[in-house]
């Protein structure tokens, strides 16, 4: 009974964290990236206690890429000034591409094969969405929404099957927090643009 409170406080802690996170980087608002280190330790502990390796693993280069996202959109446009939102180059979708797969394939075989995780593939395969996804974030490419609005889909899905419904109830609200974050990114775009032109 002790473990079971301490897990559910662990879980609201990490969905008020994460929601705060989101919330705000759908308004391009830096300490997004301080709220993203928060629920990502939380987060590293409680998918440790669920066997969920790989996403235990994403949440220390969440870290790792929210400190990383913290100085690009300070610092990342040019000559040193605040970052825009932009269009990812197509040159980069080929090398996404591979990655996911590479990456899916990997993990979730050496999981599968060598501990005791749960769903090693699935996992595998949205972690390398997830992963993905927060880099084009860290370089404000507006498409990174439309890959966290997939992935909080079948996140959705994965934490239900686990029991983790509350975790399963956030990653419905942050595919429609991920549409909101698309809709506003693109405003914000277009702004940037017509301000170009």
């Amino acid at each position: 009974m002790q473990e079971y409170i301490q897990q559910n406080w662990l879980e609201d802690l990490g969905i008020l964290t994460t929601l705060i996170c989101v919330w705000l980087n759908t308004r391009q608002n830096i300490w997004g990236w301080f709220w993203a280190i928060v629920s990502s330790g939380i987060y590293g502990v409680i998918y440790w206690q669920f066997k969920l390796y790989s996403d235990m693993e994403l949440q220390v280069v969440f870290i790792i890429l929210s400190i990383y996202g913290w100085y690009q959109w300070l610092f990342g446009g040019k000559e040193k000034t605040e970052l825009a939102v932009t269009t990812m180059p197509s040159k980069f979708w080929l090398a996404c591409t591979i990655i996911f797969v590479a990456f899916t394939v990997a993990s979730g075989y050496m999981h599968g094969r060598y501990s005791d995780a749960s769903l090693p593939y699935i996992d595998s395969s949205l972690t390398a969405i997830s992963l993905i996804a927060q880099w084009m974030m860290a370089r404000k490419y507006v498409e990174n929404w439309i890959l966290w609005i997939s992935a909080d889909f079948f996140y959705t899905g994965m934490y239900c099957y686990k029991g983790l419904y509350g975790t399963g109830v956030l990653y419905l609200l942050l595919s429609a927090l991920a549409i909101k974050g698309y809709l506003d990114w693109k405003k914000s775009q277009a702004i940037n643009h017509g301000f170009s032109a």
